[in-house]
């Protein structure tokens, strides 16, 4: 599973960092910084739950 956070429409909400901190840290405007695109099948739940929760639909979640 591979994940990507589309820039444009992201606002800096930080709920991605919140669900997934294994992977997401927040730059100092609150912005996500991804730690890879492709995740560990481990955290691909609290993945799906981050792109659910992100209220602009900026996370994005593709299966390789």
């Amino acid at each position: 599973m591979r994940i990507r956070v589309n820039p444009i429409t992201c606002e800096a909400h930080g709920l991605c960092a919140e669900m997934l901190p294994e992977w997401i840290q927040l730059d100092e405007w609150g912005y996500p910084i991804l730690d890879g695109p492709e995740l560990p099948e481990q955290l691909a739940a609290h993945a799906r739950r981050a792109a659910a929760a992100c209220p602009t639909l900026a996370v994005l979640l593709t299966k390789e």
